[in-house]
C-alpha cells in the first residue's frame, strides 16, 4: 500500500477546513500565489509590450516557482521525520471541500428563512456576477452554479493533480487555478496578457472536470441526459460539466440570463426542471456535493491500496 497522502489531506480538510484564526495569521498559500501573479502583472501586463509573450512567461513563472517551494517543502518535512503525514498537511490547503460548503450553506438558510437580502450578500462572497437585483431563484442558481463549479476547481481538480504528480502536481495545477482566475479574462486589459493561463487552465481541468462530471451524476443517481446534452452550452469547455451534471440531478434549470458590472450576458439555459430553482434545491445540491465528495476519498482509498 503506497502512502495515503491524498486521503489523509482530504481528511484534514473535512475536519479543520482552513481556520480563520490561521488565514488571520499567515494568510494562505494561494493568497501567496496571487501576489506574485500581481506583481509580474503590474510590471508587464502593459500598452507596448508583448502582452500575449510576457503572459506565456508569468504563468511559467509562476507555476515552476510554486512547484519549486512545493518539492524543497516535502524534502524538508520528510528531511525532520514528519514523513507521509507531513505530506498530507502541505496538500492540506490546497482541498476546499468543508470552506465550499461552509461559504454555500448560508446561502440556502438565509433563502429558507426569507432574508433575501443576507441571501444575496452570502452568494456575493462566491460569485463574480452582479447579485444586488437577483431574485429568490436568481440567488439560489447562482449558489447552485458556484457549488457545481467550485466541486471541480477546488476539489475534484487539486486531488487528481495530488494522485498524478504529488504535492508539486497539485500545488502547480492551484497556481495555474489562481492565475486563470485573476488574469485569464476576456476583457481587454488581461485578453492577451491573461491567454496562457486560461488556456492552461482549460487543459488542467479537461479530465477532472469530467470525472467530478460523472461523480456529481453518480451521487445524485442521475442527471446523465442532461450532462451529456448541455455541458456544452456554457462557453468554458470544462464549467459546463459539472453545471449540467447538478442541473440534471435536481431538474432545475441552471445559467441563463446573467449581468455582469451592469451589462448583462444572455447565457444558454442548462437543464429543463420546473418550477425555479429555490433554498431547497441548493440543499440539495450540498447533500450531492458531500456525497460526490465521500466518492472522492474512496478513490484516493483505492489507489493508496493499489499502489
Amino acid at each position: 500500500m503506497a502512502e495515503p497522502v491524498a486521503l489523509a489531506a482530504l481528511a484534514i480538510d473535512v475536519a479543520v477546513g482552513w481556520p480563520a484564526w490561521l488565514y488571520a495569521r499567515v494568510g494562505h498559500p494561494v493568497g501567496a500565489i496571487a501576489r506574485v501573479i500581481g506583481v509580474l502583472e503590474g510590471r508587464w501586463n502593459r500598452p507596448g509590450l508583448p502582452r500575449r509573450l510576457l503572459g506565456l512567461a508569468t504563468i511559467a513563472i509562476v507555476v515552476a516557482l510554486t512547484a519549486l517551494v512545493a518539492v524543497l517543502a516535502e524534502r524538508g518535512v520528510r528531511a525532520v521525520g514528519l514523513g507521509w503525514i507531513g505530506v498530507a498537511v502541505l496538500a492540506w490547503p490546497g482541498l476546499a471541500q468543508r470552506s465550499l460548503y461552509e461559504h454555500v450553506r448560508p446561502v440556502a438558510t438565509a433563502l429558507a428563512g426569507g432574508d433575501l437580502v443576507t441571501a444575496r450578500q452570502a452568494v456575493a462572497m462566491i460569485v463574480g456576477r452582479d447579485t444586488a437585483a437577483l431574485d429568490a431563484a436568481g440567488v439560489a442558481r447562482a449558489a447552485i452554479e458556484s457549488l457545481a463549479e467550485s466541486f471541480c476547481d477546488g476539489v475534484a481538480a487539486p486531488l487528481f493533480w495530488l494522485l498524478v504528480g504529488g504535492v508539486p502536481g497539485l500545488w502547480a495545477y492551484k497556481a495555474i487555478n489562481t492565475a486563470d482566475s485573476l488574469i485569464g479574462h476576456r476583457e481587454e486589459r488581461w485578453r492577451d496578457f491573461g491567454w496562457a493561463a486560461a488556456r492552461l487552465d482549460d487543459l488542467a481541468n479537461l479530465v477532472p472536470a469530467r470525472v467530478a462530471a460523472v461523480l456529481l451524476c453518480a451521487a445524485g443517481g442521475g442527471g446523465w441526459r442532461v450532462m451529456w446534452r448541455d455541458a456544452r452550452r456554457h462557453a468554458s469547455p470544462n464549467a459546463g460539466w459539472t453545471e449540467a451534471a447538478m442541473a440534471g440531478v435536481l431538474a432545475v434549470r441552471l445559467a441563463g440570463p446573467v449581468a455582469y458590472d451592469g451589462v448583462t450576458v444572455d447565457k444558454p439555459w442548462i437543464g429543463d426542471g420546473e418550477p425555479a430553482a429555490g433554498a431547497a434545491d441548493i440543499a440539495r445540491a450540498l447533500r450531492v456535493y458531500g456525497a460526490a465528495c465521500g466518492l472522492l476519498w474512496i478513490i484516493a482509498g483505492i489507489v493508496a491500496w493499489a499502489s
